[in-house]
């Protein structure tokens, strides 16, 4: 079955909204009639096994042109709206795309050397008298490519992450199975559709009959609050930084009431469990789910249910439905209780490979596992504690230490939004270690002998910081994602 068939299965003839707002708002029926003329339109001109790209932000035209894309046999190989010109041409060159759903509003100049279909091309060939809707097939082959999700990798080059409908299918299934989702759900969307959480809230929510609301302003953290109750979300997904803003930028979320927020989800990286005591504090009666993934499973391989929140505090849980999850040594030998070793995952939602990277593919997928590169440990009732990634572990004057443990230490203080433990040169021209500290607005007289002396109370003396560095601001990538400029490879 083609993936956007099995999304519009039980909700093509809804005329309820999908999309709910702010800025813009479609029907059910006028979204599965709008993308199935254009998948229509573009098996008739284009053809089938295309590679098309997508760049827009969440938006109507995106999820319009998404769904066509794949609905009509093509991939679809959505872009960062900020995208590097020199990463474009080389997903461009390698992909070798000739056409593209660029829009207009939102998005890097770009020399593009392709054909463009902006908003009104897309609104002209949608409304056209002789584009008729295309069909729906029951023997569509799941294991054709649907989509290419580019992503950095070990090295500069960005690598093409192949995702087949079957795996759309599989991950969607599952999201839908252990957050209960329903028909009345409405999600408040502020993660980017280029990016596999964002798009599985839109593959999860289309399945069920929910409906979305497109937020593509979180840093307005007054705006973000709003939405969620003026329009009665019942869902907000983030990644780490999302909630460590909401919680310590100031008091303005924690001090709002959600009557209608049933839970949050939380994935993209580690949250510190200082945040996540916060968060369940402050609202006791909203369910926060943590979870972890990658790309390469279609967004997600675990998740801990709420019920065992306090109980398996820092766990990622167990495996989602459908997917198996171990923790195994450099033997591939399952570890034994609290020894480190690398989660892999094998399920129906593990991509097919690296688009064109032989050597890539082969390395991550052995035997029909996913070997993540998440180093790991595991408890006595099978749930799983991230440890670090395997390229994240610093040497310090022979010892070895992640940074993560560091950084959750340093998060305990009151006003400190984030913290970045990076490897630096000192005088002596050996490895230090650096804190950069993000604190709030209320926090500004924070010091350096305050921040050491909670670490020499914490920690061992060599994962003391020795630099100590405080900002303001917290710089995070378009995925929500927090870039660290000054972390050496080590």
């Amino acid at each position: 079955m083609n993936s956007i068939d099995y999304l519009f299965e039980n909700t093509y003839a809804l005329e309820k909204d999908f999309i709910l707002g702010p800025q813009e708002k479609c029907s059910y029926a006028t979204l599965f009639e709008s993308s199935y003329r254009l998948a229509a339109y573009l098996q008739k001109y284009v053809g089938q096994n295309n590679n098309i790209i997508l760049i827009a932000q969440n938006s109507l035209f995106f999820v319009i042109a998404y769904l066509a894309i794949i609905k009509s046999g093509n991939t679809c190989i959505p872009l960062n709206p900020t995208v590097e010109q020199k990463n474009f041409d080389f997903i461009r060159e390698k992909t070798k795309c000739s056409l593209g759903f660029i829009a207009k509003k939102g998005v890097q100049k770009l020399n593009v050397k392709i054909d463009i279909i902006s908003e009104e091309n897309l609104e002209l060939i949608i409304n056209g008298k002789t584009t008729e809707r295309c069909e729906i097939e029951k023997d569509f082959d799941e294991n054709r490519v649907a989509e290419i999700i580019f992503t950095s990798g070990s090295t500069s080059t960005p690598k093409g992450v192949i995702l087949t409908h079957k795996n759309i299918i599989a991950n969607t299934n599952s999201i839908i199975q252990y957050l209960e989702l329903e028909e009345n759900d409405i999600m408040l969307v502020v993660l980017p559709f280029f990016y596999c959480y964002g798009l599985s809230l839109l593959h999860t929510h289309l399945r069920v009959g929910g409906q979305l609301v497109l937020n593509n302003n979180f840093i307005f953290l007054a705006s973000t609050i709003n939405n969620i109750n003026k329009y009665n979300c019942t869902g907000f997904a983030g990644v780490p930084s999302h909630f460590q803003i909401l919680l310590r930028k100031n008091n303005l979320f924690k001090n709002t009431e959600f009557p209608s927020l049933r839970y949050v989800t939380q994935a993209g990286g580690k949250l510190h469990n200082t945040f996540i005591k916060e968060f369940i504090h402050s609202f006791p009666n909203i369910q926060f789910y943590t979870m972890y993934g990658q790309t390469e499973a279609t967004a997600r391989l675990s998740y801990l249910p709420p019920a065992k929140l306090k109980e398996k505090l820092g766990s990622i849980g167990k495996g989602i439905p459908g997917v198996e999850l171990r923790v195994v040594n450099s033997n591939g030998d399952i570890v034994s209780k609290g020894e480190v070793g690398e989660i892999i995952a094998k399920g129906d939602n593990v991509m097919s490979g690296y688009f064109e990277d032989a050597t890539e593919t082969n390395t991550t997928l052995r035997n029909g596992w996913l070997y993540t590169g998440d180093l790991a440990k595991i408890d006595d009732e099978g749930y799983i504690y991230l440890v670090s990634r395997k390229k994240e572990i610093i040497k310090i004057g022979g010892n070895r230490l992640s940074p993560k443990e560091v950084e959750e230490v340093v998060n305990m203080i009151p006003g400190v939004i984030d913290t970045t433990i990076t490897a630096v040169k000192d005088d002596t021209f050996t490895h230090a270690l650096k804190a950069t500290i993000i604190v709030s607005d209320g926090a500004m007289d924070l010091t350096e002998e305050v921040v050491k002396q909670h670490c020499a109370n914490n920690l061992s003396n060599f994962k003391i910081p020795s630099v100590i560095q405080f900002e303001t601001e917290m710089k995070f990538s378009a995925t929500g994602k927090k870039i660290n400029e000054n972390e050496l490879s080590n």
